[in-house]
């Protein structure tokens, strides 16, 4: 499906956005328009996937939680939103070759790191399944800070309350080829959450290690 419901509603979308979460969206330039990427931002809402793919003008494809797929309407609705399905808790080899085969094709693929949502607001360890995909194809990584969506949307709350949500889209970080595969992915991912959490902390309380939860997302 080359043209979902957030492309054909896009300028609705971010206008709604706006209105009810401040949504405020910096470093776009660094979005790039063409080419393989891997978008990894933090996680801390539901609505991470579209929110983050607003400014983004080009499809992109989310890796997303098995059982989302397994709820009525809304697993064949992330479907047609271009979601696939990854198994979080172990080794998933499926997921893992559909994000190659996208990669090879050219295409964006958001995959949130931290696998799970924070459960208080702050970046959780990050898995190193992007960034192995990342070294091993040669692809950059687009890292992305959220900030406001937890106090928005806090765990346990059912819909999400007005306030105001940050979305920063860093410079693409590129994989060190001089550097063993392991070690290079390793430090890509520790790359990408520094810029991250320095974001995030920016006017915030200092990160401590997060507690977090399964949800929409993973690697």
């Amino acid at each position: 499906m080359r043209t979902p419901v957030l492309d054909v509603f896009r300028p609705a979308v971010r206008a709604l956005c706006r209105l009810y979460f401040g949504l405020d969206l910096r470093g776009t330039e660094h979005i790039p328009p063409s080419g393989p990427v891997l978008i990894t931002p933090n996680h801390q809402t539901y609505a991470d996937p579209p929110l983050v793919s607003i400014p983004v003008r080009r499809p992109v494809y989310y890796m997303a939680w098995r059982r989302l797929f397994d709820i009525p309407v809304f697993g064949r609705l992330i479907r047609r939103l271009r979601a696939f399905p990854v198994e979080i808790e172990s080794a998933d080899p499926r997921a893992t070759r559909e994000a190659v085969r996208l990669l090879q094709a050219g295409e964006a693929v958001m995959i949130f790191p931290e696998g799970e949502r924070s459960l208080d607001g702050r970046v959780g360890r990050f898995k190193p399944g992007a960034f192995r995909l990342a070294v091993s194809l040669g692809v950059p990584v687009l890292p992305v800070t959220i900030t406001g969506g937890h106090a928005c949307w806090p765990p346990g709350r059912f819909l999400p309350r007005p306030g105001r949500i940050t979305i920063t889209y860093h410079p693409l970080e590129q994989p060190d080829s001089s550097l063993e595969p392991r070690a290079a992915a390793r430090q890509l991912a520790e790359r990408a959450q520094t810029t991250i959490r320095r974001a995030l902390e920016t006017g915030a309380h200092p990160a401590h290690p997060s507690r977090v939860d399964r949800s929409q997302t993973g690697a």
